[in-house]
């Protein structure tokens, strides 16, 4: 009855580990999808190395915006918790976000192009 009772013990404590260890993963999937529109396409992916835990975030290309926030802080937002997360559990998780096929980045301030009139500078004799 003792080995019984152990073997149960044992197995619950592989199961609370298991639960701890997608906890992580849990936790960026409830984010994630209360943020988007489209919650069936949220996929994550996770990968234990070296380094870490890494959880690869893919989406829908329409859902990007909302994920990255402007100039980055809701991913940044993100990455913090998921870190606090990480700490919990003792280790370190990263986040990746895959940038989609088909997404179309807006252009942004440093991506556009002027015309200069050099007309003036050519009249100039030097």
């Amino acid at each position: 009855m003792v080995v019984i009772e152990t073997l149960v013990k044992a197995n619950i404590f592989i199961i609370n580990c298991r639960n701890m260890a997608d906890q992580d993963k849990d936790f960026l999937e409830s984010v994630v999808k209360a943020l988007v529109d489209n919650p069936k396409d949220v996929k994550i992916d996770r990968t234990i190395d070296e380094m870490g835990v890494l959880l690869t975030l893919n989406i829908n290309p329409a859902d990007m915006g909302q994920i990255i926030g402007r100039q980055g802080q809701t991913a940044r937002a993100i990455r913090t918790l998921l870190r606090v997360v990480g700490a919990k559990n003792n280790a370190r998780v990263n986040l990746k976000i895959n940038e989609p096929e088909g997404s179309q980045r807006p252009a942004g301030r440093g991506r556009r192009t002027q015309e200069v009139d050099t007309s003036a500078v050519d009249d100039l004799k030097l």
